[in-house]
């Protein structure tokens, strides 16, 4: 009995090792992006990321359908509309972080602020370089310029600034080959100055 038990162990000691070196052998570097060969290629990667990583969540118009949320196809990333009212806000609602229906505008102790046109018109990102988009991915500046603003929650700008300059190269590759949609994205609003219900 005492044998059959050191000879489980052993056998479980061994498959353990070789999982642990097989699985450490064949980790994925998460890191590393697929070989981008065409420029089809980068946007084909750009879009999946962007796909992934939410960014239609906040930068896109919405309307509610039976299943949800849906994209409007024609304003994708487009950024808070400028042609809807500025949500007021119940002063009732203390130091909570708010979002707007579409979730393309969100309130908090920042004050207010809105989701950017990130869409290739010259209103989003048409006419950004990519060392301008790379600048607001990985330091939080506005529009990429130094001299400019800190982006403003909830752009998780320090979670993607993380991404390998390969994948920053696609998501830029990607959204300069979207369908421009033509908004001017309106401009922060301080905490005072929030319009209330």
């Amino acid at each position: 009995m005492k044998k059959a038990i050191t000879i489980i162990l052993a056998v479980t000691v061994i498959a353990g090792v070789y999982c642990l070196s097989s699985c450490e052998n064949s980790a994925v570097d998460v890191k590393a992006a697929p070989r981008m060969v065409t420029k089809a290629d980068t946007i084909k990667r750009g879009e999946y990321l962007v796909g992934i990583m939410g960014c239609n969540d906040c930068h896109s118009s919405k309307s509610f359908g039976p299943k949800g949320p849906v994209i409007d196809s024609m304003t994708k990333l487009g950024g808070f509309l400028s042609s809807k009212p500025i949500p007021k806000i119940s002063k009732s609602t203390g130091q909570w972080v708010l979002f707007a229906p579409d979730l393309t505008a969100a309130v908090g102790p920042w004050g207010m602020s809105f989701a950017a046109n990130i869409s290739s018109d010259a209103t989003g990102v048409g006419n950004w370089s990519e060392e301008q988009f790379v600048r607001v991915m990985r330091e939080g500046k506005y529009m990429g310029l130094r001299e400019e603003r800190n982006i403003l929650p909830p752009m998780p700008w320090q979670s993607y600034g993380a991404l390998a300059d390969a994948d920053l190269h696609a998501i830029f590759t990607y959204l300069k080959s979207t369908k421009p949609v033509k908004n001017v994205v309106p401009a922060p609003i301080a905490p005072d100055k929030i319009p209330a219900e």
